[in-house]
C-alpha cells in the first residue's frame, strides 16, 4: 500500500478504499477513521463503521485463536517443541475406514477460521484450511484402519489403532501428544487427553480437519467404485438413503459387519456373538500403513 495521507485517501472513491480497507484487510492509516467519520457522505460514514466491525471481528478471532491455543502455550514454555494433535474421523459410518490425523504446528501458530471440523460445515472452507495446514506443519501423517479391522477389533479400538498409525507416521517425532478425549495405546510419547479437545486445542482441530478431509476423498473415491450408494454425499453415515440403498443393493465389501444396519441386511443378529469367525465374512487383508507427510 502507498503511503497516502489522510487528506489524498479521502479524494479516493469510497469503492477503492472499502476494497483496501474491508476486501483485502490492509492496515487502517491513523486518523483515516475519524476522517471518515466527519465526512458528510453518508457512504463514508457507513464505510467507517464496516472497518471498524472488521477490525473487532479481527480481534474476536485473534482471541479465540489464542484460547486454542493454551494447552500448547502451555508445552511450548516447559520446553516441549514439538507437539502432535490427534484426532480421527468416521467412528458412526457404515461404511469405509476410520480415519485418524496428527498433525505437529510451528510454535505460535495461527490460522483464521480454524476450528473442530464438525463446526465447519463449509467442505471447501474445510480443504482450503486442510492446504493451509499441510504447507505450515512441521509434520502431519493420517493412519488409517479398515472395514476388516474395525469388525474384529470393534470400533472404538480401530478408531485408537488409526490414531497410533497416524502418530507413527509422523516425520518427527513428537515431544508430546493432545488427543481428543482418548489416549493412543502403544505410544511412548507423553500425552494428554482432551474432552472435546478438537474445540478446545488448535493441534487437535488441525488434526480433525486433516482426518475429515482424508477420509471424505476416499469416501468419494469409493462412491465412484460403488455407484448408487450416495457414498461422496453422505459419507458412509447412517442417512435414510444410504439405509434404503443398503436394502435394495445389498452389502458391499466396504461395509461394517459389525454394525447392526449392515447385519441386517446381511440377515444375520444386530448383534454379532464373541466367537463370530471373521472368515466368514472378509478374506484376509494386509494392514495399511500410514501416510506420511
Amino acid at each position: 500500500m502507498s503511503a497516502d495521507t489522510v487528506e489524498q485517501l479521502l479524494q479516493c472513491a469510497l469503492s477503492e478504499l472499502t476494497a483496501r480497507y474491508v476486501t483485502q484487510a490492509n492496515p487502517v492509516p491513523a486518523g483515516l477513521l475519524e476522517a471518515l467519520d466527519a465526512d458528510p457522505r453518508a457512504g463514508a460514514q457507513a464505510l467507517a463503521r464496516r472497518i471498524r466491525s472488521r477490525q473487532e471481528k479481527n480481534r474476536a478471532e485473534g482471541q479465540r485463536l489464542r484460547r486454542l491455543l493454551r494447552y500448547e502455550t502451555e508445552l511450548w514454555a516447559q520446553g516441549h517443541t514439538h507437539i502432535a494433535g490427534v484426532d480421527e474421523a468416521g467412528m458412526a459410518p457404515l461404511a469405509g475406514p476410520v480415519v485418524a490425523a496428527a498433525a505437529v504446528l510451528p510454535k505460535g501458530f495461527k490460522l483464521k477460521g480454524l476450528d473442530d471440523s464438525k463446526k465447519i460445515l463449509d467442505a471447501d472452507k474445510r480443504e482450503a484450511l486442510a492446504v493451509a495446514i499441510k504447507r505450515e506443519a512441521v509434520a502431519w501423517a493420517v493412519g488409517r484402519a479398515e472395514v476388516e479391522e474395525i469388525d474384529r477389533i470393534n470400533i472404538y479400538h480401530a478408531g485408537l489403532l488409526a490414531m497410533r498409525r497416524a502418530v507413527e507416521g509422523l516425520a518427527v517425532k513428537p515431544d508430546h501428544l493432545l488427543v481428543d478425549a482418548r489416549t493412543v495405546p502403544e505410544c511412548s510419547v507423553p500425552q494428554q487427553g482432551i474432552i472435546k479437545g478438537d474445540a478446545l486445542s488448535l493441534s487437535i482441530a488441525a488434526a480433525s480437519i486433516l482426518a475429515k478431509t482424508t477420509r471424505d476423498r476416499w469416501m468419494t473415491e469409493l462412491d465412484a467404485r460403488y455407484p448408487g450408494y450416495g457414498l461422496a454425499a453422505h459419507k458412509g453415515y447412517p442417512t435414510p438413503h444410504h439405509l434404503q440403498a443398503l436394502k435394495e443393493k445389498g452389502v458391499l465389501p466396504i461395509h461394517r459387519r459389525s454394525f447392526a444396519p449392515v447385519r441386517e441386511a446381511l440377515g444375520l443378529p444386530t448383534t454379532p456373538s464373541p466367537d463370530a469367525r471373521q472368515a466368514e465374512l472378509f478374506p484376509a487383508a494386509e494392514p495399511r500403513t500410514a501416510v506420511k507427510s
